[in-house]
């Protein structure tokens, strides 16, 4: 009978075992989102310094040509409309915008999102970033409501 009393424990118990499994699923329900809310974030900061880096140029392109670029000039400003793995570039006249459209495959925004920047005219350059990702200097994109679902033919 002595021989049982000498024996030590060799393992955790089933509620240890819970308890540890326990706590690492809260610990990765609060990590997780808040991961993903920092790739969102370092994404479109890579996006605007993208596009950022691009309106000296245009400016340059404004004073020598008398016009905003349009997408054929691309390579007048120094630019490619894949210059960014995260999305495409395109130059818009009519709203004197540069706008980086997220690739779902290559990025974490779906939808379409996009960062724009806005030559205003006093000049000056705003900057829109997609909906819910503060960057300082820029403001976030106005949130658009879900499109309802069609409803079904009779």
């Amino acid at each position: 009978m002595n021989a049982y009393k000498n024996k030590q424990q060799q393992g955790f118990t089933l509620i240890e075992l819970m308890i540890v499994v326990a706590v690492i699923g809260v610990l990765a329900a609060i990590a997780i989102p808040q991961y993903q809310n920092y790739v969102k974030k370092s994404e479109a900061a890579a996006a605007v310094a993208t596009v950022r880096s691009l309106t000296t140029n245009i400016d340059t392109y404004i004073a020598d040509a008398g016009t905003f670029p349009s997408d054929s000039n691309f390579t007048d400003i120094g630019a490619a409309a894949g210059m960014n793995k995260l999305g495409t570039i395109a130059l818009d006249t009519a709203s004197k915008t540069v706008k980086l459209t997220f690739l779902a495959n290559n990025s974490v925004y779906e939808n379409q999102e996009t960062v724009v920047m806005t030559k205003g005219t006093d000049g000056l350059w705003t900057c829109t970033v997609p909906t819910g990702v503060t960057l300082k200097g820029c403001t976030a994109a106005a949130a658009t409501p879900p499109t309802p679902p069609t409803p079904p033919t009779p």
